[in-house]
């Protein structure tokens, strides 16, 4: 039955019916809740319907039924690139590439991902969103139909939580608290960016599931766990100098900077023969001042322009831009995402120019 329901999931993918081909996947699965294909093959649909925090939860249950395949790590990483968590993209891209060593998708994708985790502490526009999209529409039918993603069960999860939860935050980091008693470090496994992922699976029991969409982004190389007797400590190091008025995300807040003054430590003065020929702090204000009043003309005054809004902008205006102008092949940068989220923004060329798709 789960088989059948499986050959009708797939032809409705194919068909681009998209919310059916989730629903069956999703019956095939409570027929067949260890199999892990039909978790990634359903996590692809997900995908195409922009539903990518279901897909990242649906890729990690794929990987925890199957650790060897291929095609969950790639789709994990693909979700995670479209929310722009490019490390932890790159780690679930690392990790299957020791399952596909002649697939050269792990490679150029990682690859890209680095060029966004730099183009991202500059404060520019990732392309690496643009890059899978046109990959994805390149794809054979063979193709798609062993790539996908996953969904739900960690919806369900947090309506019943198994554990309380609860956090505090400093400066520099957040820590949220899992009170679970008597769990082994072994059975924890903790990632994510800008979702934060928790999975607590006890031999015997039902795993438990937690991955809220964090407030901010945080440091994942800087951030630590650790496996106490009666809880889980799971330190998150911020991004960003900005007080979380909430553990997650919500699109009605945004975040106030935390402006924190620089403490210079107190030293005794000493007189010396040798006197101070350059005041390094005042030629570091007068450098960034002429920075900032450089007058620049034609496309680097209009790219500047761009930079400083994209830096001053707020997540979704960060979404809106970068996806309008990847759709659109740069010819409309829209900062409304509620305008551009819901629908492809079509190409709109100067007067007496055209627009033509580009063959490969």
């Amino acid at each position: 039955m789960a088989t059948a329901l499986e050959k009708k999931a797939k032809e409705a993918f194919f068909d681009d019916e998209f919310g059916l081909a989730v629903d069956l996947y999703s019956e095939a699965i409570r027929l067949d809740p260890n199999d892990a294909n039909l978790f990634a093959d359903r996590a692809q649909a997900h995908i195409k319907l922009n539903a990518f925090t279901e897909a990242v939860s649906d890729a990690n249950k794929s990987i925890q039924l199957n650790p060897s395949l291929p095609k969950a790590y790639l789709r994990k990483a693909t979700a995670c690139i479209k929310l722009q968590e490019y490390h932890t993209a790159k780690v679930a891209l690392q990790n299957g590439a020791a399952f596909a060593q002649d697939d050269s998708r792990f490679a150029n994708l990682i690859q890209q991902c680095d060029r966004c985790i730099a183009e991202e502490s500059s404060g520019l526009t990732s392309t690496l969103s643009s890059h899978l999209s046109n990959r994805n529409n390149g794809m054979t039918k063979e193709e798609a139909e062993g790539d996908s993603l996953l969904s739900q069960k960690n919806e369900a999860t947090l309506n019943r939580p198994k554990y309380r939860h609860e956090y505090y935050q400093k400066p520099e980091e957040v820590v949220v608290t899992i009170f679970a008693k008597g769990i082994s470090a072994k059975d924890v496994v903790v990632d994510g960016e800008q979702i934060l992922s928790v999975t607590i699976d006890v031999p015997g029991q039902d795993a438990y599931h937690y991955q809220p969409r964090l407030f901010g982004k945080i440091i994942p190389n800087n951030c630590r766990v650790e496996v106490l007797s009666t809880k889980i400590e799971i330190r998150l190091a911020k991004a960003e100098a900005i007080n979380w008025t909430s553990l997650e995300y919500g699109k009605n807040t945004l975040p106030p900077i935390i402006n924190r003054p620089i403490v210079q430590s107190e030293r005794a003065s000493y007189p010396s023969p040798k006197p101070r020929t350059k005041d390094w702090d005042k030629l570091e204000a007068q450098v960034k001042k002429e920075e900032k009043e450089e007058k620049l003309d034609g496309d680097a005054a209009l790219n500047k322009l761009f930079r400083d809004i994209y830096q001053n902008a707020d997540e979704d205006m960060r979404r809106a831009m970068s996806k309008s102008f990847l759709e659109s092949n740069g010819t409309v940068l829209s900062t409304d995402w509620k305008e551009v989220g819901s629908k492809k923004v079509e190409g709109s060329p100067p007067e007496g120019m055209e627009l033509k798709k580009w063959e490969y």
